[in-house]
């Protein structure tokens, strides 16, 4: 068994994930693909232990001065304007929007000037993808 170690947080993690997904109702290839984004980046994956512990926001990563918070009030904005309430009401799934918010930051990093943009512009129908 030589070579092999694991990480107790990140198996944690993992699980973690599958229960939120789960409520969130994220497909099962949707949550495999986010957490092949969180293992690549040991920052994002940071973000996301502290979201699983404390169900807020550690806010200590960010991306061209965003924070995971910003990207999570991004994701609720375009929900609204999705769901045409321009509020967030209960029926809003904050799971749901977290793990978006953590999908949006990893893509942030790999094309920050495309997220800039979106997140600079203000609302939009046209600006939501």
């Amino acid at each position: 068994m030589s070579g092999i170690i694991l990480d107790g947080r990140q198996i944690l993690a993992y699980e973690a994930l599958e229960k939120i997904g789960a409520y969130a109702g994220r497909e099962k290839d949707w949550l495999d693909m986010l957490w092949s984004e969180l293992i690549k980046d040991t920052n994002l994956m940071k973000e996301f232990m502290y979201y699983v512990d404390h169900h807020s926001f550690l806010d200590e990563y960010q991306c061209r001065g965003y924070a995971m918070t910003d990207l999570y009030v991004f994701q609720m904005s375009r929900y609204n304007l999705i769901r045409d309430i321009g509020k967030n009401e209960e029926s809003c799934n904050k799971e749901f929007l977290a793990l978006g918010a953590f999908h949006d930051m990893f893509q942030m990093i790999k094309d920050p000037e495309k997220y800039v943009k979106k997140l600079s512009e203000g609302p939009g129908m046209d600006r939501l993808y």
